[in-house]
């Protein structure tokens, strides 16, 4: 059962679904040794497992590192393990709703559709640029640039600031792949280190010299007594970015990658774009940039009789769960009308995907445009996965339009 779950292969990275396929056909919870994590890899148990307060993000609001079994992070990585533990991802209550609350207000549907015409501004320059060309890598040209500025905009980091971001961003990341190696840790420290030494000056700036963006608005909310904390704001600002555009970035390549594998959908697609809301939707469930999430075992809990005690952690296979036949008709076929789309790929319960309206904007801009500007467009060659299987994305893809 366990010998094609190695998500430390290259060819399972490449194509993890059929390893998916045989683990919900042998049950619903399987211990996995390599990772020391109970693998869940059916739609309704994860659903479930999303929304059940007796797993969470973090453990250290009730219990210590050793009161929970566990190791305390080594104290080199201390710059990582702070920045991460005071982000809204590795939170819960009292602070998670504390902070949500106050970044909400940035997210609404109103702030949001206001956002739009920024949106569609930056989408469609990017895309002239990128037509103009003949084409390119769709990664570092188009699906890249376009969440990370949204994101700097809304913070109100300066575009003259903005080229470190990213690469801050996917060195923070590495950290959430399965048994990280040491190399891993220590770009991810590094980079810790230096995005928030910069997020610090840039709040010390804005302290002084408020402007109409979200740091600014943080600092006020603290000023009037919501009880946030440099550190806090810090780590916000951190989670924003990367998530507020790992997600986008991955999801516009591998989406295109689906489009050229599937050339009668991407044909249908291009012919009616009415249907882009929905195709957003499926290609979001058909290869989803985030496959598992991590939660730790606060109570006891039983999936189908086996009994996963305080102090275990489950991996949520989210990439399995969006595949999974006895929730979706034909999963493992691309359908962009697809309706009642449940997927996972955002999340469930209090940790849902927080910037969710905005991750759809974006997608829908991108896609929206290079339809309408590249109706030619077409991949030069099959481009390569990256090594990382928690965060599923390509290392480029290089299209001609």
């Amino acid at each position: 059962m366990h010998v094609s779950f190695d998500p430390w292969s290259p060819a399972f990275v490449a194509d993890p679904y059929p390893a998916y396929a045989a683990l919900r056909a042998a049950g619903r919870a399987h211990w996995f040794e390599p990772s020391g994590q109970w693998l869940i890899p059916h739609h309704s148990d994860v659903s479930a497992l999303l929304r059940d307060r007796r797993l969470g993000r973090t453990y250290l609001h009730r219990f210590t590192h050793e009161e929970f079994g566990r190791t305390p992070p080594p104290a080199a990585h201390e710059p990582f393990t702070t920045l991460n533990g005071q982000g809204l991802l590795d939170l819960e209550a009292p602070d998670h709703p504390r902070i949500r609350r106050l970044v909400s207000k940035a997210f609404t549907p109103r702030t949001v559709e206001n956002l739009a015409p920024t949106v569609r501004r930056l989408a469609a320059g990017l895309v002239d640029a990128f037509v103009a060309k003949g084409g390119g890598d769709l990664l570092a040209e188009v699906a890249e640039p376009l969440p990370v500025a949204v994101i700097a905009e809304m913070l109100g980091v300066p575009e003259a600031d903005r080229a470190p971001l990213r690469p801050w961003s996917a060195a923070i990341c590495g950290m959430y792949e399965l048994n990280p190696s040491e190399e891993s840790a220590k770009a991810a420290v590094r980079a810790s280190e230096e995005f928030s030494a910069y997020l610090r000056g840039l709040i010390a700036e804005r302290r002084t010299s408020p402007g109409d963006d979200l740091i600014s608005a943080l600092i006020a909310a603290h000023d009037e007594g919501e009880r946030l904390t440099e550190q806090e704001m810090v780590s916000t600002c951190v989670l924003l970015l990367n998530a507020g555009h790992e997600a986008t970035v991955n999801t516009t390549v591998n989406g295109w990658r689906t489009l050229f594998h599937h050339p009668e959908q991407l044909a249908a697609l291009r012919a009616a774009p009415a249907m882009l809301p929905t195709a957003v939707e499926e290609l979001l469930r058909y290869d989803t940039p985030l496959q598992l999430f991590e939660r730790w075992v606060l109570d006891d809990i039983e999936v189908d009789g086996q009994v996963i005690e305080r102090g275990a952690e489950v991996a949520l296979l989210f990439g399995s769960a969006n595949r999974d036949p006895e929730r979706f008709a034909h999963p493992q076929t691309l359908d962009l009308t697809r309706p009642d789309n449940q997927h996972v790929s955002l999340g469930a319960g209090i940790h849902y995907c927080l910037g969710a309206p905005l991750a759809r904007l974006e997608l829908a801009c991108s896609f929206g445009e290079l339809l309408r500007k590249a109706p030619e467009m077409r991949m030069v060659a099959e481009p390569e996965w990256q090594p990382g299987f928690v965060i599923r994305g390509l290392k480029e893809l290089v299209v001609e339009v």
